[in-house]
């Protein structure tokens, strides 16, 4: 189903409501129920959930619950994210967590100044250009690359957090971990999405004994409204609490990392315990992008959220999309050939610029996507969508990528009391990283499949080729929309490179639609990246299939299983909302 069932919605809010762990917990779950309810009953009928104050939205409510208990004590939007994150790597474990990465966008309230962090992360420094190929040369399979210790770069997640309250916090930083501990300690209910991603996954977390003796007691997978309890997941965050994530990158944690990489039987990796102590997270600049007098901000390379984002908006800019509205075959084919042409420079010309020279400046560059968007003149789908050539100061001679990015990852978005803006897409990679458990209580990551698994192409590099020390090319797109300087949307998702999809067209039906964004979150996907028309499955989408097959598109009906979590700042207040096909919530005050 591409949408939570009304049914499923009711037992999700049940099985959270009705937690028995400890009286403190209960205590909690009890305060917070008829917010949970309230907000179940809003998105499943495409209505904003309003506040005056503060805002969170992500993707599970004990998670929310978390961050909204520290905005309602005056804690910051910065403040909010760790312990929201923190509780997200227990009870979502299979999309973020400590062993993982993330993009974080910041608009600064008291400075009007936008941050962004990117806390993606590295390729062990042991690595080769030969990573993913075998004997021959050529490139593994996806999940034999995957499953184990070759596929898990250095984490960036606790960095990242440990930065971003280093730069905005307002609260003490040991106690953002309450509810993250109490919960592994005391155990939390396993969610029907939860399980039902772990069933589905069961004989790759079957491989390692500690993933197992986890996930499947007994050789059983764990079933919704189960308690599951994680001690060594409270005990790392009470070392993080009380010491700082130096705990983490140094000392038994890491060592507890290293040896799990090293030792993963029939697929070890190359991550030692110096990757984990030079790791450090970077200040970026936002890339930008005009969009009906607006910007469009987001985290720049090594993502290409913002970048392919921003080229598919500012080709639409040249199209009134909102004369032709959302029921109109003719604006999906005009948004599916501006995806098809973004992916192609997305292809050409991205990756980690520190290791590879991009066109940054150029590829958002009004005048060259004006140039590109006469290319999407009616009145039938491109032929082919090639990339194109931006003002750029260096040689361009890459090779078209061959990078492989499948769905998982989580997002949060929050606006706090003083009007600070958070936007965070978070990801461990793939459903469940690498499958491997560290010691510590969390998966780890496989972000080294987000590397082109070739190196060159008939002798020319590519650019997002594997490296020592590189961040492979990401697709989150965490966004904060602009006007006159002020932050009017805050939003992301998960979905792997589908992502950029989900992010524009929530945009578009905001902006350009006027949908609230509730209803822009609800819409339908239709998602093209590479030729082929993704249609959301059991959906109105469907009624546009045949019409796209009219244009020259070719149609896969599928599950498009998004995670929007969105904040729209009005004149009014605060307007939030979440994805209905997962099991987040957004809660304001």
């Amino acid at each position: 189903m591409p949408y939570m069932s009304q049914k499923l919605l009711a037992a999700t809010a049940s099985i959270i409501i009705s937690m028995s762990i400890n009286a403190h917990a209960q205590q909690a779950a009890d305060a917070v129920a008829p917010e949970i309810a309230s907000a179940y009953d809003a998105k499943s009928q495409g209505l904003v959930v309003k506040s005056k104050n503060w805002m969170i939205s992500a993707a599970n409510p004990l998670a929310v619950q978390a961050g909204a208990k520290i905005l309602a004590a005056g804690g910051s939007a910065a403040d909010a994210m760790v312990a929201t994150q923190t509780v997200l790597g227990l009870v979502e474990p299979q999309s973020s967590g400590l062993g993982g990465g993330a993009f974080l966008v910041w608009y600064d309230a008291a400075s009007g100044k936008l941050t962004t962090i990117d806390g993606r992360e590295t390729a062990p420094m042991n690595v080769t250009p030969k990573l993913f190929q075998d004997e021959n040369g050529e490139p593994l399979k996806f999940f034999d690359a995957v499953v184990g210790g070759l596929s898990v770069g250095t984490p960036g997640t606790p960095a990242l957090m440990a930065k971003a309250h280093e730069l905005w916090g307002k609260t003490n930083w040991d106690g953002l971990f309450a509810d993250g501990i109490a919960l592994a300690d005391e155990g939390f209910i396993v969610s029907p999405r939860l399980a039902t991603l772990v069933a589905n996954d069961a004989e790759r977390l079957s491989r390692f004994k500690p993933t197992a003796d986890y996930f499947l007691p007994g050789g059983t997978p764990i079933a919704a409204g189960d308690t599951l309890k994680n001690a060594a997941y409270g005990e790392t965050l009470r070392q993080i609490a009380l010491d700082g994530v130096a705990s983490f990158y140094t000392g038994a944690t890491a060592e507890g990392i290293v040896d799990t990489v090293q030792n993963a039987a029939g697929n070890p990796g190359v991550l030692e315990m110096q990757d984990l102590a030079v790791y450090q997270v970077k200040l970026r600049d936002a890339v930008c992008a005009q969009y009906r007098e607006h910007d469009v901000c987001g985290m720049g390379p090594p993502s290409s959220g913002a970048l392919t984002v921003g080229q598919i908006l500012g080709m639409l800019n040249n199209y009134d999309l909102a004369n032709l509205g959302v029921e109109n075959p003719e604006s999906w084919r005009l948004i599916g050939d501006a995806s098809r042409l973004a992916f192609a420079d997305r292809g050409r010309y991205m990756a980690d610029s520190d290791y590879v020279p991009m066109p940054t400046k150029g590829l958002v560059d009004p005048a060259y996507l004006a140039e590109r968007a006469k290319l999407l003149v009616g009145p039938n789908a491109l032929e082919k969508a090639s990339s194109g050539t931006p003002t750029f100061d260096h040689a361009m001679i890459y090779a078209n990528d061959e990078s492989i990015e499948l769905p998982s990852t989580s997002h949060i978005s929050i606006v706090d009391a003083d009007g600070n803006a958070l936007s965070m897409t978070t990801t461990i990679e793939n459903g469940f990283g690498s499958r491997l458990m560290a010691p510590g209580g969390f998966l780890l990551n496989n972000e080294l499949t987000d590397f082109s698994f070739r190196s060159h192409r008939d002798g020319v590099a590519i650019a997002n080729r594997v490296e020592p020390g590189k961040r492979p090319r990401s697709s989150m797109s965490p966004t904060i929309v602009l006007k006159d300087g002020k932050p009017v949307l805050v939003v992301g998702s998960p979905g792997g490179s589908r992502i950029i999809g989900y992010v524009a067209k929530t945009i578009i039906g905001y902006m350009d639609w006027g949908l609230n964004i509730q209803s822009a979150i609800n819409l339908p996907h239709l998602v093209n990246r590479f030729g082929t028309y993704d249609v959301e499955d059991g959906t109105t989408a469907m009624t546009f299939e045949a019409p796209l097959q009219a244009f020259g598109f070719k149609t896969n009906a599928r599950s498009l299983t998004s995670g929007i979590h969105a904040i729209a700042i009005t004149s009014d207040g605060l307007e939030g909302g979440a994805d209905p096909r997962r099991e987040g919530i957004a809660i304001g005050e």
